[in-house]
């Protein structure tokens, strides 16, 4: 692991590790799940007004915060974003600053990445060593309920018009403060299905008085799997998962209705209208084929999460002037997993990039994962490149 080449950003940021260390336990003690983050957001704009920014704006898709800073006379603007939600699940961390609330738990990092980009907005706003504006948004429901989406439908842009934004995750595995970027894909699509089969229920010891949808749904579920590697382009990486599979009451009943749940992933749209097609399709053949019914809902939730060459090249460059070219991965492999993030992508250019939490004990548990903390040493590296990278893309003539 190579040196930091160029440590004055992260210096001048590492004077706020103290404080911004006591921000995010205060935050990961109290964690908030989606649109509920009431008590995450006060805290974010009482700790934004005291920093002096320019405004603070409340209440944006329910529990949103945008804050802007402004300097120079550019019209030119810029926004970075980071998520404010925690996870539905039980914490068991073991650290003194775990989470107070039961059930609750911030397993994904949200809470390190809120304190980043308060890091940034603390020095941004006593500096302002840049011309234009930057807009710092808060955005909540990042995890399954599509915040992002919902900001961007309730006019995020025309109120705050940007050029191009920003986002950012912690990855466990990877170096602490290493970044990666790159340009195309970073995570993938999200979508869901549910297919509830309807058959006609009967006696266990008389089956042929019935249609069994436990047989048919079993049947569905090889069906299901020969999607990625009978139809799909072997060189478009897909994954359609089953998750759940619901039916019956009792030992002698066969049931009247089964329900399978799964998710798909893809890093295009294309993909994504294949495999949907491909899922009716196979139904419809399995129903028809045993005189049963059978009814699809298939939700897109969130999009490939792709990022625009011209900003990812940005980024690039930001990141290698701050933690050196060695500690840079240049071309990481996509995640399968999924961003909200591509809303905002959509809408406007811009970019995604990966921060190392670190390996091992320290910051390598992998997020979603009960034992799961933020690592608090990358918090300066993390608030430096978003103030290296407004202070680039709103440069001084």
């Amino acid at each position: 692991m190579g040196a930091i080449e160029n440590l004055e950003p992260i210096e001048q940021l590492g004077r706020y590790l103290p404080q911004m260390t006591e921000w995010r336990r205060h935050i990961h003690a109290h964690p908030e799940t989606a649109f509920e983050e009431v008590g995450t957001a006060a805290y974010v704009a009482e700790r934004l007004r005291s920093f002096g920014v320019d405004a603070v704006h409340e209440g944006i898709a329910k529990t949103g915060v945008v804050a802007s800073i402004r300097a120079g006379t550019s019209t030119r603007a810029i926004g970075l974003r980071a998520d404010l939600d925690a996870l539905d699940m039980q914490e068991a961390s073991g650290v003194p600053w775990a989470s107070k609330h039961a059930g609750k738990h911030h397993a994904c990092g949200h809470d390190g990445h809120t304190t980043m980009l308060l890091g940034a907005a603390r020095h941004l706003a006593s500096t302002r060593n840049f011309d234009g504006t930057v807009h710092l948004i808060f955005q909540p429901a990042e995890e399954n309920e599509g915040g992002g989406r919902v900001m961007v439908e309730e006019g995020l842009f025309d109120r705050f018009p940007v050029e191009a934004v920003f986002g950012m995750h912690n990855i466990p595995g990877i170096d602490a403060g290493r970044i990666a970027v790159k340009a195309g894909p970073m995570m993938a699509s999200y979508d869901i299905f549910e297919i509830t089969l309807t058959g006609r229920g009967s006696h266990g010891a008389m089956p042929h008085k019935g249609i069994d949808p436990i047989a048919i749904g079993a049947e569905l579920v090889q069906k299901l799997q020969t999607i990625v590697s009978r139809n799909v382009d072997p060189l478009e990486p897909t994954v359609v998962s089953v998750t759940k599979f619901h039916s019956g009451t009792a030992w002698n009943i066969i049931p009247n209705e089964a329900v399978i749940g799964g998710t798909v992933r893809a890093f295009s749209e294309q993909v994504q209208e294949q495999v949907e097609q491909r899922i009716r399709q196979l139904c419809e053949g399995t129903a028809l084929s045993h005189g049963a019914q059978i009814s699809v809902r298939y939700e897109r939730r969130y999009p490939p999460t792709v990022n625009h060459p011209d900003e990812a090249a940005l980024c690039l460059r930001v990141a290698e002037a701050l933690v050196g070219t060695d500690r840079v991965i240049r071309d990481p492999k996509p995640a399968m997993g999924s961003e909200d993030f591509a809303w905002m992508l959509k809408a406007r250019p811009g970019a995604y990039v990966w921060i190392g939490n670190g390996t091992g004990t320290t910051g390598g548990c992998m997020v979603h994962n009960p034992g799961y903390d933020f690592n608090d040493a990358i918090l300066p590296i993390g608030a430096a490149f978003w103030v290296k990278l407004a202070e680039t893309a709103l440069a001084r003539p």
